[in-house]
């Protein structure tokens, strides 16, 4: 009986280090996602720039699709989360984040989306019965505390910075709400297909931005449509798929831990590209809220 030769094994030094690379591309993008917000929104309106993102994100990840061939048909329940998904995380946060990000720097903005993750922890306990476990009720208390931090630092005398806080609280609520309906649809529907049904869904819901979009488009500088271009093509496409790259291959609670490095990236980026730096009491702020994160992923 003949042996057939066997593919040498692949090392799994190189599964590690393919998954650190996916994680440093994510974090890298994520946090580039608020400095291009920042500087694409001198240009376009909140809702023309969500919808141009998430028509280029749609693009981007069918193709993905067409490529792994890969479809899983959504009973009415995960058509019903994913609809959910689609209207809180890719069009309200965008739309929110987008019209935060136009009345506080793209750091500040970047820690409040941050507290997203306490937020996801709480409604857990709320609508899926998982409690409240001691420490994530002191995270609350303390990622909470920083918010209103951040919100005194950028409030100044301008009631608008104070909304662009509220904006951007927002952008966290409607996060949350998206992850904890995209949650149980993973189960079963492979995350690109879940994640191209949700940005396409929200594209759709912002049609209506489609005439500003339009006007837009015509009278914006080249550069500031490349930014609109390259928030669809890389921190929505490239970004969630490099998400799932590594979420297949590492722990999924120290992956998440990797997050909280796209706020102070941000702040770098930021301070780099734009010469923003968010107020030193917001810096102060900001980094209460991620302690308060930390505790709250306590055991």
């Amino acid at each position: 009986m003949t042996t057939l030769p066997t593919r040498p094994a692949v090392p799994a030094s190189r599964y590690r280090w393919s998954a650190l690379v996916a994680v440093a591309v994510t974090v890298l993008s994520w946090a580039a996602a608020f400095v291009a917000i920042r500087a694409v929104g001198a240009s376009y309106e909140p809702g023309p720039l969500t919808l141009g993102r998430l028509l280029v994100g749609s693009l981007a990840l069918g193709a993905g699709l067409l490529v792994t061939r890969r479809w899983v048909w959504p009973t009415r329940r995960e058509w019903a989360l994913v609809v959910l998904c689609a209207l809180a995380w890719f069009a309200v946060y965008n739309v929110a984040l987008n019209a935060g990000e136009q009345r506080v720097d793209a750091g500040t903005s970047a820690m409040l989306v941050g507290v997203g993750p306490v937020l996801i922890a709480l409604f857990a306990g709320l609508w899926l019965g998982e409690g409240f476990p001691r420490w994530l009720v002191i995270g609350a208390i303390v990622a909470f505390c920083g918010a209103l931090l951040v919100g005194a630092a950028t409030a100044g005398a301008a009631e608008s910075d104070v909304l662009g806080v509220v904006f951007c609280l927002v952008a966290a609520v409607t996060y949350a709400v998206g992850v904890l309906a995209q949650k149980p649809v993973l189960r079963r529907l492979p995350g690109l297909q879940v994640t191209w049904l949700a940005c396409t869904i929200g594209a759709v819901a912002c049609l209506p931005f489609a005439p500003g979009l339009v006007s837009e488009l015509a009278a914006a500088p080249a550069g500031a449509t490349a930014g609109l271009v390259f928030l669809g093509a890389v921190p929505t496409a490239l970004a969630f798929s490099t998400w799932a790259y590594a979420l297949a291959r590492m722990d999924a609670g120290r992956l998440g831990v990797s997050t909280y490095l796209v706020p102070p990236v941000a702040i770098l980026l930021s301070a780099v590209l734009l010469g923003e730096v968010p107020p030193l009491l917001a810096l102060v702020g900001g980094a209460i809220c991620l302690v308060g994160v930390g505790l709250s992923r306590r055991r």
